[in-house]
C-alpha cells in the first residue's frame, strides 16, 4: 500500500501545488492542484476521492477531474467516482460547484443514470472499505465541518495506520483516539508561523508553538510530516519547528514523496 503526495501546500506559486494524496492509483484523500500532476490515464483510474472539508484549496480538482475523465470513463463503462465527505460538505459542493453556474452537475452528466461523479456521505468515526483498504474518519477542528483520515496499514503492515489531520486547530478529540491506534506516519498542518498565532488561532490552524502542544499527547516516536504551509514561510516555519523539544521525527512534507505503508 502506497501513499503519494501530489500537493501539499497551503496556496500556489511556481512549484507549490495544494493538499491531494493519492493512495494506491485509485484513491484520492483531498483533491487539490496537485492533482493536476497526474497524466489522464491516471487520473480516470481513480475510482473513490475522500474529502476533508469543502475550502477550495482541498477541492479544487474535483469538478475539473470528473471533466477530464467522463468521456474514458463512459467508454470503458466505469461506475461514477464516488465522492465521499461529511454531508455538509457535500451539501456545499452541490450548492456551490456543481449548480451549472460555476461549474456543470457531473453528478447527472453525461446523463442522470450514467453520472461521472456519485456523492456518498460519512460521519466521524466511520471506517470506509474500499477494496482492501479501510480508512478511519476522525475528528478535525476548522472553521467548517471538517475531518481527518487514518489509513489502516492492514495486517502485513501490522496494522499501524498513516495519519492526515486534515486542516485543524488544536483538538483534543483527535488525540484521544489516535491513543487507542498505532501511528507510524502522521501528517499535520502548521500553516503560520508563531508571529502570525493570532491569525492561526483566527482560523483554525496551527502554528509552532500549537503544533508543539498537541504533539505532547502524541504516543511513541512517530514521523511527523509537516503540511499546508504557505509558499515563501516555509523556511520561517520550518526553522521554528526545528527548535522544538519533541520525541518525533519532524521533516517537511515533499511533493512527489512516497510513503509506503
Amino acid at each position: 500500500m502506497n501513499i503519494r503526495v501530489l500537493g501539499c501546500s497551503g496556496a500556489i506559486s511556481a512549484g507549490f501545488k495544494t493538499t491531494a494524496f493519492l493512495l494506491d492509483d485509485d484513491v484520492l484523500i483531498d483533491a487539490g492542484t496537485g492533482v493536476g500532476d497526474l497524466p489522464l490515464a491516471a487520473l480516470a483510474r481513480i475510482d473513490h476521492i475522500l474529502v476533508s472539508h469543502s475550502h477550495l484549496d482541498h477541492i479544487l480538482s474535483i469538478p475539473l477531474l470528473a471533466d477530464a475523465v467522463l468521456r474514458l470513463r463512459a467508454a470503458a463503462k466505469r461506475p461514477p467516482i464516488q465522492v465521499h465527505a461529511l454531508p455538509q460538505t457535500l451539501a456545499a459542493l452541490r450548492q456551490h460547484i456543481f449548480n451549472g453556474v460555476i461549474w456543470p452537475d457531473f453528478t447527472r452528466l453525461p446523463n442522470a443514470a450514467h453520472p461521472v461523479l456519485s456523492l456518498h456521505p460519512f460521519n466521524i468515526g466511520d471506517r470506509l472499505q474500499l477494496g482492501e483498504r479501510q480508512i478511519e474518519v476522525l475528528s478535525a477542528a476548522h472553521t467548517v465541518p471538517a475531518v481527518g483520515f487514518a489509513v489502516d496499514a492492514g495486517p502485513a503492515g501490522g496494522h499501524t495506520h498513516w495519519v492526515f489531520t486534515g486542516d485543524t486547530g488544536p483538538n483534543p478529540a483527535l488525540w484521544q483516539r489516535l491513543a487507542e491506534i498505532k501511528v507510524s506516519h502522521l501528517v499535520i498542518e502548521t500553516a503560520f508561523s508563531d508571529e502570525e498565532h493570532e491569525l492561526a488561532a483566527v482560523s483554525q490552524h496551527l502554528c509552532p508553538a500549537a503544533l508543539a502542544q498537541e504533539l505532547t499527547h502524541l504516543q511513541g516516536e512517530v514521523q511527523v510530516h509537516i503540511t499546508h504551509i504557505k509558499p515563501g514561510e516555509i523556511d520561517a516555519v520550518m526553522t521554528e519547528i526545528s527548535a522544538l523539544d519533541t520525541r518525533h521525527r519532524l521533516s517537511a512534507l515533499q511533493a512527489g514523496q512516497v510513503m509506503v505503508l
